[in-house]
């Protein structure tokens, strides 16, 4: 298997990253979100081995212009976005960045988090796949046959997009709810069928054993990669939130360049080869803007068939969780 040691926290779920004031205080009730704008010290990103913020860290701009304002950024690695929003929702951290699943769970359980900022869509960053010689060609195909993915996660909608456009239902196939490291094993031994992933799990499986895809994102989902803040921080550091979301702009106009570069900047904390990144990385959204009232609708859409499938407890209203100004 591709995934070393190193790199096997990451393929627990599918970026993010954190701000907090310097000092803490002795309140428990108390987050860092409460200093005020001269008092922020300590900017604390946190971040996963695969995506943008890696990048960001890496190269140091972010840091570079976080400090001429007398903001020191601390770097935190977490092993998904559900674990990072769950920081987020608790007040640890008040930044991050994650797909489009994490964040509808994160609001059903708390209203805390908003969206900030997203980069554009990137279906074919993730697809359906089966092995090279499986008898399986075409959707129709997978009727009774074993379908493995991440619950809850960005493919968990694709699948649903997928069987949808060919008139099949979930109960027309068996569902295996499997993490991405077990799936790649039982992708690898056959024991499933198929398998429904994202990059660079995604490019791995088709450079390393030749999968082929039945279908990809393309013209069924957008397939976001969002930025998410804690409400009181957006409110009261709205310039320093500004500014992080223009770097990282300018980072994935860098990378959308430059990327063999960005490639060799992720293969030591990834463990995976060269090639397998540069494929993940031409399949990225290269850019991040505000969020847009089409991208709501779509996420939206989202958080409505997760209800759907009783993978939240209740149904949520992405708009609540959309900064109001003036």
């Amino acid at each position: 298997m591709y995934f070393q040691p190193k790199f096997a926290a990451f393929t627990i779920l599918s970026l993010a990253f954190a701000i907090s004031g310097c000092n803490k205080s002795n309140d428990p009730q108390q987050s860092s979100t409460e200093q005020t704008t001269d008092q922020l010290k300590t900017v604390s990103i946190g971040f996963q081995k695969y995506g943008l913020l890696p990048i960001v860290k890496a190269r140091g701009d972010l840091d570079k212009a976080l400090q001429k304002q007398g903001i020191k950024l601390k770097w935190v690695e977490f092993p998904a976005g559900p674990q990072l929003l769950e920081g987020l929702n608790v007040g640890s951290v008040v930044l991050g960045e994650s797909g489009e699943a994490p964040p509808i769970f994160a609001q059903a359980a708390s209203p805390n988090l908003i969206y900030v900022a997203n980069q554009p869509p990137a279906p074919a960053a993730e697809a359906l796949i089966v092995a090279k010689d499986s008898p399986i060609h075409s959707i129709q195909d997978l009727k009774g046959k074993r379908v493995a993915l991440n619950k809850g996660s960005n493919v968990h909608y694709l699948l649903l997009k997928i069987l949808e456009k060919n008139g099949l239902k979930l109960s027309d196939i068996q569902v295996v709810y499997l993490t991405p490291a077990d799936a790649r094993a039982a992708f690898e031994r056959k024991s499933i069928d198929a398998w429904v992933i994202w990059d660079p799990f995604f490019a791995a499986a088709e450079q390393q054993l030749g999968a082929r895809a039945l279908a990809t994102g393309q013209n069924l989902v957008s397939n976001h990669q969002f930025y998410l803040a804690d409400r009181k921080f957006a409110q009261q550091h709205p310039q320093v939130l500004k500014q992080i979301v223009t770097e990282l702009n300018q980072t994935t106009e860098w990378v959308k360049t430059h990327q063999d570069d960005a490639a060799k900047l992720l293969e030591k904390p990834t463990g995976l080869d060269f090639n397998i990144l540069k494929t993940s990385i031409s399949r990225m959204g290269f850019g991040v803007t505000p969020i847009s009232d089409k991208v709501i609708t779509e996420q939206q859409a989202v958080a409505d068939a997760f209800y759907q499938q009783k993978l939240i407890p209740n149904s949520i209203k992405i708009h609540d969780a959309i900064l109001k100004t003036e």
